[in-house]
Parts: C-alpha cells; sequence; structure tokens
C-alpha cells in the first residue's frame, strides 16, 4: 500500500469503512445544497415580501415540525430500516425542492408557497437525521466514532462556509431558481450511496411497531440517564446564553463601525473557526477523557463570547467570533460521540430526536433573549452577561453530573 495512502488510514480511520465512507462523501454534496437553498429561500422571502418580521417567521416555521414531529421520527428511526427510513426522507426532499424550482422558474412562487415548502421540508428532515446519525456507530469501530463525527461534522461545516458563498455568486446573476435546481440534483449524490450501502440497519431491540408508549420510552431512558441528560442540557444552557451571532449586525454597524464589508468576515468568522477546527479534530483516531475536554471545551466558547461582547476591535472581534466556533465544534464532536456511545442501538433514533429539539431550541430562544436584553441595556451587555451566564452554567453543571465530568469513552 502506498504510504501516503496509509497515512490516510491511519489519520481518518474512519474513512476505511467502506459504508460510512459511501455516507459521508454524499454529505459532503448534498448538504452543501442544502444550505444554497437556505440561503436562497431567505433571499427570495425577502424579495417578495421586504419584511423582516417575514423572515423571522421562516426560523419559526422550521422549529414548528421539528417539535411535532421530532418524537415521531425517533421511533421510526428505532422499528424500522434506518437505511431505507433515510432513502425515503432524501427522496422526499428532492421532490420538494423540485417542486419549489418548478414554481420558482415558472414564475407561480409566492410568501404562503415559501411557508409552506419550508414547513413540509423541515418536517421531512426530522425523519431524516436521526436515521442517518444513528445509523453511524454500527458503521464504524467503537474506537473510531469520535473521528467518524468530527469528520461528519467537518462536512456539515464546510457545507455551512461554501453553500450559502455558492449561493450568493448565483443569486447576484438574478436566477434564485438555479440554486433551486442545483439542490435538487445535489440529493442524487446522497440517494445513490445509500442504494449502494451493504449492511442492514434495522435495530434488533424489542420495539417493532410505532406507538407513543414507544415514544415515552426514550424519554424515560434519557430520565434514567445522567451522562446523557446532563449532555443535553449542557448543549442547551450554552446556546441559550451564549446564542449573540444574530446582534452581528449591530456590533458591525454601531460598535466597530465597519459596515457591509465587515459585516460579512465577522458573520463567516465562527464558521471559519468550525471548518478549521474540525478538519484538526478528524485527524485524531481517538479521543481520551471526552467528559473532561467537553466541560473546558464550552467554558472556553462561554469566555470567548464574553471577549466578543467586551471587545472595540475589529480583528479582536473576528479572532473571538473564530474561537466560539472552534470550541463550539469540539463540543458538539464530543457531545455526539458521548450520546452515541452511551446508547443502546434500539433507542439510538429516539435519543437523536430529543437531542434535536435541545439543540434547534436552545439557539432560536437564546437568539430572542439576546434581542430582549441588547433592546433594553444595548449589545455589548447582553453578550457579556450571556458568556457569563454560560460559564455559570458550565460550573454548575459540571458540579452536578460527576458521571459525565468523569466519562471517558475509551474505557
Amino acid at each position: 500500500m502506498p504510504l501516503t495512502l496509509q497515512a490516510v488510514r491511519d489519520r481518518f480511520p474512519a474513512l476505511q469503512y467502506r459504508d460510512f465512507k459511501l455516507l459521508w462523501s454524499g454529505q459532503v454534496v448534498s448538504l452543501t445544497g442544502s444550505r444554497m437553498q437556505q440561503t436562497a429561500v431567505l433571499w427570495h422571502m425577502y424579495q417578495l415580501t421586504e419584511s423582516a418580521y417575514a423572515l423571522g417567521a421562516m426560523a419559526v416555521i422550521r422549529l414548528i415540525p421539528i417539535l411535532v414531529l421530532s418524537p415521531l421520527a425517533g421511533v421510526i428511526a428505532d422499528t424500522h430500516d434506518r437505511r431505507r427510513v433515510l432513502l425515503i426522507a432524501q427522496c422526499g426532499l428532492a421532490l420538494i425542492s423540485t417542486t419549489l424550482a418548478w414554481i420558482t422558474w415558472s414564475n407561480q412562487d409566492s410568501a404562503t408557497a415559501l411557508y409552506v415548502i419550508t414547513a413540509i421540508s423541515a418536517g421531512i428532515g426530522c425523519f431524516s437525521s436521526p436515521a442517518k446519525n444513528a445509523m453511524v456507530p454500527n458503521l464504524v469501530a467503537r474506537r473510531h466514532l469520535a473521528n467518524a463525527m468530527s469528520i461528519n461534522i467537518t462536512a456539515s461545516h464546510v457545507a455551512s462556509v461554501t453553500g450559502p458563498g455558492v449561493a450568493g455568486l448565483i443569486l447576484a446573476t438574478g436566477s434564485i431558481a438555479t440554486v433551486y435546481w442545483i439542490n435538487t440534483v445535489s440529493f442524487a449524490f446522497m440517494i445513490v450511496p445509500i442504494l449502494m450501502m451493504r449492511t442492514v440497519h434495522r435495530s434488533i431491540g424489542s420495539v417493532t411497531r410505532v406507538s407513543f408508549a414507544a415514544a415515552l420510552d426514550g424519554l424515560r431512558f434519557i430520565k434514567r440517564s445522567p451522562i446523557i441528560r446532563s449532555a443535553m442540557v449542557l448543549d442547551f444552557t450554552a446556546t441559550f446564553f451564549a446564542s449573540a451571532t444574530s446582534l452581528l449586525p449591530i456590533f458591525a454597524t454601531e460598535v466597530l463601525g465597519v459596515g457591509e464589508r465587515g459585516y460579512g468576515l465577522l458573520s463567516a468568522a465562527p464558521a471559519i473557526g468550525a471548518v478549521l477546527t474540525g478538519a484538526l479534530m478528524s485527524t485524531f483516531p481517538v479521543i481520551s477523557g471526552q467528559g473532561r475536554l467537553l466541560f473546558k471545551a464550552v467554558g472556553c466558547y462561554a469566555l470567548a463570547t464574553v471577549v466578543f461582547g467586551i471587545s472595540s476591535s475589529f480583528w479582536l472581534t473576528f479572532a473571538a467570533l473564530l474561537l466560539t466556533g472552534a470550541f463550539d465544534t469540539i463540543s458538539m464532536v464530543l457531545r455526539h460521540t458521548i450520546m452515541q456511545l452511551s446508547t443502546p442501538d434500539e433507542l439510538r433514533g429516539r435519543m437523536t430526536s430529543v437531542n434535536m429539539m435541545f439543540v434547534m431550541g436552545g439557539p432560536r430562544l437564546g437568539e430572542a433573549e439576546a434581542g430582549l436584553v441588547a433592546g433594553l441595556a444595548g449589545a455589548p451587555f447582553s453578550v457579556v452577561t450571556g458568556g457569563i451566564g454560560c460559564l455559570a452554567a458550565v460550573a454548575v453543571i459540571a458540579w452536578r453530573s460527576p458521571a459525565l465530568r468523569r466519562y471517558d469513552g475509551q474505557r
């Protein structure tokens, strides 16, 4: 075997597993297309309505189906072939994207149509995520799961950087429909690898049918699992207190005075930090002491947020935001690894679906809290107190959660 290929396998051991490599390679392209469409839909809505309230409503429209359907999606992922669930969900999302592209191309678009399509897409996405995430632990060896998670999350962050950028270039030509058509095609890069996978992904648990009781079993499991429960609470509180990037327009104009270009750079800083850190973490085949590192990462994330709030220098603010993206990525990789390793296979879909509600709810509520405090006391005060609140939450959860603090999945 060539030395360079062996070096790649040593650094990225998760990629030596055929089915994981297929799933990951499909995600890289498909997620980029999805991020392009998400960017274009907001632009499209503003072009139709010229209303900031309409843009805010889009966030609510995306959140409601997740809160309503996630418990059901988790049960389906645990009672059916996860590969088939993922395949059906991806085909459904491709169909929705095709519909959006068609109505836009044929000038039949409207704000109502965008709301309806956004809600349906969010609803279908609820079934895709639990099935996909629950598959990963069965695709790689236990010792390589952290590497697999970091590679997956890096792909997501790369898509978050490249997707909006490419969409912006296309939108500048005036063709919104082109973005939607590209996203439609990108689903083929996910659907084909799913069809090529060989591993059977049906849970071997005792629950074989969808029921309300099965959904409650997932909640009961999380309630009696202090490690998983504490990890979810830690993520929710951190994003609730320290989700302040929605205030960046205020910092760019009133605090730093850097205008649109500076605002663009500041907006990109967390994603840049996330991509660089995710790529670096992917080179570590094994990560030990995940619990201790998780609390340190969230604590550093809070400190970077405080620096962001008190800074009056553009480059210091840029560096602080870059660090928030970096430490958030470390936290995400460790948290997902801990929760997947601590969950029996027959419950992974339900655990993932509950986690989705925490992951989506924390930032949305945090942005609302940050805006309210900023309106009352100013944006810097809002960000600084949010960072301090995050630090306090980390200290309390670390004190109350010795099992998570001492967790080491390699033992």
